[in-house]
């Protein structure tokens, strides 16, 4: 897999494009000027491994707000703009560092012209957001609907307004919820452009739908080489749009952060309740950042043997479990006590590595 090669920007710690790692964003759900509870988000998130996270900023307050959350957290954060420029250079000055604007509803040019000024003066990012849901009338007319060509358009148009007032620290999205559209849509952008690419295939849906259109569109695209940090857009808890963003990375070799889970679907031979006991060991090894292969086996018979390239694992038997490593038993472990000592375990080994 080769890497389109990108133009490097920063965005607060974090290096997007060039050869910096595919990062994973999120985006927050709490009303941005609930301060408590949208803090209390961003670490849950900054637990589960987020890397930069997206507050939507509706108002006055909400923007004023930001300043105080950016102080509270250690990702950067994102202010997501919508129709009002003002809350763009509000949010500049209260210490975001990046923006994502939708050109087809920023408004007039002047509007971008008075963004950009601010951005560039604090160093600030812009995510050029394209959405099919809201392309600009004109585009709409010409291209009969928001087909990837139009989408492309859209974004090089303001592009174009970014460079001619001499803007460069810029990325790009091209989302619609349609995944073939979307795919084509960065497809054809990647071709013409350099510009770092944000990644997703927006209001996706749950968490099955959202999932799979998520890892089958972000997937494709980041095969191609095509990609600089994603999104995994669900209608479900954010924390989960970070588990399967480096799920996906982790699928296609890009990234080798955190727990890495081999189980199996389980058999007429499986005695245990092996979902609900992944379930609890997913959950208790979320904040786990070492790259881990954990198996967790619904038998004895075959558990060790099929997941030997594990680091670590348990397989249930009736009433026992096998602790196992590296595909050769370690000791017997009762049935209740198997989550715990699997999680105990592999925190051992986390915290040695």
């Amino acid at each position: 897999m080769k890497r389109r090669n990108t133009r490097k920007i920063r965005l607060g710690k974090i290096d997007i494009g060039g050869n910096a790692p595919v990062s994973v964003q999120s985006m927050t759900n709490t009303k941005t000027q609930d301060i408590e509870a949208t803090v209390s988000q961003i670490k849950r998130l900054e637990n589960a491994g987020c890397e930069i996270v997206r507050v939507a900023v509706t108002d006055e307050e909400s923007a004023l707000c930001l300043k105080k959350i950016c102080s509270m957290v250690n990702i950067p954060v994102v202010a997501d703009i919508h129709f009002d420029y003002k809350l763009a250079l509000l949010s500049v000055e209260s210490g975001v560092c990046g923006l994502r604007i939708n050109p087809g509803n920023i408004g007039a040019r002047w509007k971008v012209e008075e963004v950009v000024k601010a951005a560039d003066e604090r160093n600030v990012p812009i995510r050029i957001g394209v959405n099919a849901g809201s392309l600009e009338k004109d585009l709409m007319r010409k291209y009969s609907g928001a087909v990837a060509e139009a989408m492309v358009e859209s974004a090089q148009d303001h592009i174009r307004i970014l460079e001619e007032l001499d803007f460069f620290n810029t990325k790009v999205s091209l989302k619609a919820s349609n995944v073939t559209r979307t795919v084509e849509a960065y497809r054809l952008f990647s071709k013409v452009s350099d510009i770092p690419l944000h990644l997703g295939v927006t209001e996706a849906g749950g968490l099955y739908p959202g999932i799979v259109k998520s890892s089958v569109g972000i997937g494709m695209m980041l095969a191609e080489g095509i990609g600089d940090t994603i999104r995994v857009s669900l209608s479900r808890d954010p924390v989960e749009e970070v588990r399967v963003g480096f799920e996906i990375l982790k699928s296609l070799g890009l990234r080798e952060k955190g727990i890495d889970i081999i189980s199996c679907p389980t058999c007429g031979r499986c005695n245990i309740d092996l979902f609900k006991i992944l379930e609890d060991i997913e959950k208790e090894l979320v904040g786990i950042s070492e790259p881990i292969k954990v198996a967790v086996m619904g038998c004895p018979v075959n558990g060790p043997g099929e997941a030997r390239e594990a680091d670590i694992g348990i397989a249930g038997g009736d009433g026992e479990g096998i602790l196992f490593k590296k595909g050769k038993v370690v000791k017997k472990v009762a049935m209740e006590d198997m989550v715990e000592t699997l999680v105990s375990e592999v925190k051992k080994m986390a915290g040695s590595s």
